[in-house]
Order: C-alpha cells, then structure tokens, then sequence
C-alpha cells in the first residue's frame, strides 16, 4: 500500500484571536506543524495544541516563521544568516520544551510563509534554517517545497529531509508556488483539492497555473489551518487517498519505507 504523510499548519491563534479549529483539523491528519509565537501562536495554544495532539497519535513539528505577528509571518522581511539561524532554533527549542512536557519527541520542522517561500530558491537563506534546525537535533526532519534549494541546503548540512506537495495551491511552471497575491492562487472547492492530492501520490505530478503537468515526488501533503474549512478539506482528503488504496501515516513512517531520494 502506498502511503503519504497529512500535515496541516496549525496552533496559530494568539491572545484574545483565535484562527482555525485546530482540535477538529487535528483529528483527520497524521502531522501538525505548531507555530511558534513569531509569526502567530502563545505559549498557551502552544501547549494546548500538543496536548491535542498527543490525544489524538499526531506527530508534532515546529513552525518557524519571520517575526511578523502583523503580517502573519507571510511579508518578505530581510535578516542576516546569523539572525535567521538563531530566530529558527529559538522557536524550535521553545516547542521541544512543550513536546518534553507530554513526553513526546518533536519529529519534524516546517519553515512557515516567507521564510518557507524564500528559503526554497536563496540557498544562503535555505542553509541557515537547515544550519538552525540542524543545531536543535540533527535527527529532526526539515520539510520543504518539493524540488527546492531548502531540501538541498537539508543535504548539503546532512540531516533529514520531506519534499511537501500543496494540494490546496496553484503552482508556477517552476514548480514554485504561486504567489497569495495572484487570482487563483488558494485553490478551494474541495472536490479539486481531494483530486490533486490523488494525482501527487499516485502519479507523482501536479498542474501548472498553464495546464502543464509538472513531476513531482512528495513526502507529504499540507492542509493549510488557516483556510476557511480546512477541517472539511482535510476530511476530503483523506477520504480520497483511502478509496484510492493510500494510506495515511506520520512522517517518520513514511521515509522510513521510501525509496532513496529523488
């Protein structure tokens, strides 16, 4: 049976704001990545959020984003190396303390907004957030875009790496994704989203904005939390992937049985 691991970017309410309905969402994936107070998140819904998933068998992942509450983490923000090396390991060490808490290992870090989108094709950026990731615990999985400089920088430093595929957004003919900005960018009627998630796993490809098939091999699939009905969106997909003979299981699992790397 083939398998893929279900992420989705969750614990992202702070304070008096709450975003998402992360307990539900949580029950129909096999990962989490927590944010981790820069970019949205508290120490509060961050504890909150791992015990959710330590209720449900979910594995947890940190998600580090740009200092920008106000923006959302998704405003391109200029730092030095050093600056986003430290800033990475900060937030991830922050989260492995809340993990320690409910007896649980973090497994994996996931870049979030601009730091992701940026670190996928500026190869000095991509190593420092592999160079911090790296510094909290070589054994910790760095997610990035499939076929992007952050995997490379994830090799390139040696530790372990997931190719992500995003069903719910439109891709450029590189193979980068389309900017929020642009129409058409957030794909959303959910039958579609289930469709695409299909075709990464068994066809190993997605469509361009252009109607091209672009190849790619993914690792796992993200739901974003902050998508009105994501809950429902997660549910489809998981739904689709099952009739279709794909099973569902944490990160960890799914390299464990992978073919080498592409």
């Amino acid at each position: 049976m083939r398998c893929i691991d279900l992420n989705t970017d969750t614990g992202e309410s702070f304070g008096r704001w709450t975003l998402g309905a992360d307990e539900e969402l949580i029950s129909f994936v096999s990962s989490a990545n927590i944010a981790c107070g820069m970019h949205a998140g508290d120490p509060l819904v961050m504890d909150r959020t791992v015990e959710t998933c330590r209720k449900k068998g979910v594995s947890v992942g940190a998600h580090p984003g740009f200092p920008d509450l106000q923006g959302f983490g998704r405003r391109e923000m200029r730092m030095t190396t050093k600056e986003v090396e430290s800033y990475v390991l900060y937030q991830i060490g922050a989260l492995q303390a809340f993990c320690g808490s409910f007896g649980l290992r973090l497994s994996h870090v996931k870049p979030h907004g601009a730091l992701y989108n940026m670190a996928a094709t500026d190869m000095e950026l991509a190593l420092s957030v592999a160079r911090g990731v790296a510094r909290a615990g070589n054994d910790l999985i760095l997610v990035g875009l499939a076929g992007s400089l952050l995997l490379d920088a994830a090799d390139r430093i040696g530790i372990p790496r997931a190719s992500e595929g995003f069903c719910d957004r439109a891709y450029n003919p590189d193979g980068t994704l389309m900017p929020r900005s642009s129409p058409g960018a957030v794909i959303t009627d959910i039958s579609e989203i289930a469709s695409r998630a299909v075709r990464m796993v068994k066809d190993g490809v997605v469509l361009s904005s252009d109607g091209k098939e672009i190849p790619l091999r993914v690792d796992t699939i993200c739901v974003h939390g902050d998508t009105p009905g994501a809950a429902k969106i997660a549910k489809a997909i998981k739904e689709a992937l099952s009739e279709n003979g794909i099973e569902i299981v944490p990160l960890p699992k799914v390299l464990a049985v992978r073919s080498p790397r592409q």
